[in-house]
């Protein structure tokens, strides 16, 4: 797992230097050096409260940094936010539309807020009526739509002036299984046909891993890791033993740690993560040192890691999923601008 970007910053859409960002006395992001790489999904996750939410807002100048750089497209967004927001697009958790206009009256309206021709603003309603796939719904009142279909109407909004850089913050929360699989084959398409930048914040670890090339962590206001999807949970090792004790894992994992087969052991609370390069040949000797030590085991399993594991790794507990306390979708402890 590496926090260096690898590449030169002519190389990147976005970069952020020291970024760093106090609400009074809070330090909501402490020191971020971010690059994410022209053409690339870049999958940003952290905990309630981590400071996700204010890396975004600052990244599409709704708010100033406290000290460090960004650049969004080329651009300094502190010196010259007004060429930042014309190079961007952003669809935000609550799509900001209007449900007594049509789909077309709505993207109209935001071509001609770009300055764009009426020419212009047609061949464009047109181009992305078939990449998001709203079909003929497009004349129909936004009122009407699916919550699937008001995603998607949303994207297409957010592209209607051609931005090198798209934000998408939760874009698939609060949707059902078969929306949620559209919208990712509409992100698919958005960047490999027209080679837009994504900038993607998700409470579904399955969307990082399905969609993103790259994935960053933050934890309490530090970029904590990044990498691909495959080398972040590689490094986690090859096998996964999940053990889940009754009481208190931390004296069962020394006693692990000493055993010469395992690379490593993550204790939490009442589990147990064990990485090992062949789970299927050393669970029972797991199971054994156990049992020696009197520990009651009330699950053992063996898998493949996960994202999961790597987000449990590196902040200390596993990934809220919708519907979990505090509510899906909110940096609960971002203090508010």
């Amino acid at each position: 797992m590496s926090l260096d970007s690898g590449v030169n910053d002519t190389n990147n859409a976005i970069v952020t230097r020291g970024l760093v960002r106090e609400f009074g006395a809070v330090k909501a992001v402490d020191g971020v050096n971010l690059a994410v790489r022209q053409g690339e999904i870049y999958g940003f996750l952290g905990p309630n409260g981590a400071g996700k939410t204010t890396v975004i807002r600052m990244l599409i100048t709704l708010l100033a940094p406290t000290a460090g750089t960004i650049s969004v497209a080329g651009f300094d967004a502190v010196a010259q936010p007004d060429r930042v927001r014309l190079s961007i697009g952003a669809a935000l958790q609550e799509a900001a539309l209007d449900e007594k206009q049509t789909g077309r009256e709505l993207l109209t309206l935001q071509g001609r807020l770009y300055g764009l021709t009426g020419r212009e603003i047609a061949a464009r309603i047109a181009d992305l009526t078939d990449l998001i796939d709203i079909g003929e719904a497009m004349g129909r009142l936004i009122g009407t739509y699916s919550g699937g279909m008001k995603r998607r109407l949303d994207l297409a909004a957010a592209l209607i002036h051609r931005p090198g850089i798209l934000f998408l913050d939760e874009p698939t929360a609060g949707l059902d299984p078969l929306s949620r699989n559209r919208i990712w084959e509409e992100v698919r398409k958005i960047n490999t046909e027209l080679g837009v930048t994504i900038f993607l914040t998700t409470q579904y670890l399955e969307e990082a891993d399905a969609l993103a090339h790259r994935v960053g962590i933050i934890d309490r206001g530090r970029l904590a890791t990044q990498g691909t999807p495959a080398d972040l949970k590689h490094s986690r090792g090859s096998d996964l033993i999940i053990v889940k004790l009754d009481g208190d894992a931390t004296a069962a994992a020394a006693a692990l740690q000493a055993l010469p087969e395992v690379e490593a052991v993550d204790a939490h609370d009442s589990e147990l993560t064990i990485s090992v390069s062949n789970g299927a040949a050393f669970i029972s000797a797991v199971a054994l040192k156990l049992n020696e030590l009197g520990i009651t085991v009330r699950e053992l399993t063996l898998r493949t890691p996960t994202l999961d594991d790597v987000f449990l790794q590196v902040t200390g507990s596993r990934f809220r999923q919708e519907g979990a306390s505090p509510a899906a979708g909110e940096d609960a402890t971002d203090p508010a601008p």
